[in-house]
């Protein structure tokens, strides 16, 4: 995987692989730190590999691991002194994907959380220790893909259904059955609260997201489909905050596809 960590004083391009984690410059030109992942001494079927990456609490990045671990490393404000500072043991399942907080979080609600294989959620605290606030068991379906916005957790799950979650309590909010697939990717415009969500059923869609001030409940909007013919989509991003441009690749593709308003 691949990603933008955007933190108060610097922007680093991540990269995660079979052999470990790798951190960048913004412009990719310059290796700022690389770690190398332990490979213990386990039966060749059993894949080691970095996956998720998410920036959280201002200097921190953490990256997840095929063991279950989530690594949380201390960037500092520049130069290339960054430190391995903590090691999060929750999850019995490889990472899958990872998130921090999009929008303004409620109260108890944490600002980053993680999902693995199993389908399991945590969610934690950032700080000088990383604090775990709550767990949401799953149900034997992975969840490949996860978003938090508001206190709230998108998830995307290999049977096609999209989630919401309450980040504070661990409670569903909402079910969608988005696709006839698996889920490959999500995000969250963090001006709207559009959802972008990417399967292998070829179709990418938007979703709007909003909470009905009046009963508190999570409302679901679907705003737009897009097939990508002949294509599994593995990769969909928002391309601007407000969610009005995206873009789309697949397996086996060579190009990305961007979308805007006609």
């Amino acid at each position: 995987q691949a990603a933008w960590c955007q933190l108060p004083a610097r922007v680093l391009l991540v990269l995660t692989s079979q052999r470990g984690v790798q951190m960048y410059d913004s412009d990719g030109s310059t290796m700022v730190f690389w770690h190398a992942l332990d490979v213990p001494e386990l039966p060749a079927a059993h894949s080691v590999f970095a996956r998720g990456i998410a920036a959280a609490g201002g200097r921190f990045v953490c990256v997840g691991t095929s063991f279950g671990a989530v690594l949380v490393f201390d960037v500092p404000p520049k130069g290339t002194n960054v430190t391995l500072s903590e090691v999060l043991e929750q999850h019995r399942d490889p990472i899958t994907d990872m998130a921090a907080e999009q929008g303004q979080a409620p109260d108890g609600a944490g600002d980053l959380v993680t999902a693995d294989d199993s389908g399991t959620l945590c969610l934690w605290s950032s700080g000088e220790e990383f604090t775990l606030l709550g767990k949401i068991p799953g149900s034997g379906c992975s969840c490949s893909s996860v978003a938090l916005w508001n206190g709230l957790v998108a998830a995307g799950y290999g049977n096609g259904q999209i989630r919401l979650w309450e980040a504070a309590s661990g409670r569903i909010r909402a079910q969608v059955s988005a696709h006839a697939r698996w889920i490959y990717a999500l995000d969250l415009a963090p001006l709207s609260g559009k959802l972008l969500s990417g399967a292998e059923d070829s179709f990418v869609h938007v979703w709007k997201l909003s909470r009905n001030p009046d009963t508190d409940d999570i409302e679901v909007q679907h705003c737009h489909a897009e097939c990508v013919t002949d294509t599994q989509v593995c990769g969909a991003r928002f391309c601007d905050p407000a969610g009005d441009t995206f873009a789309v690749t697949g397996y086996d593709l060579s190009e990305i596809l961007c979308y805007g308003p006609a």
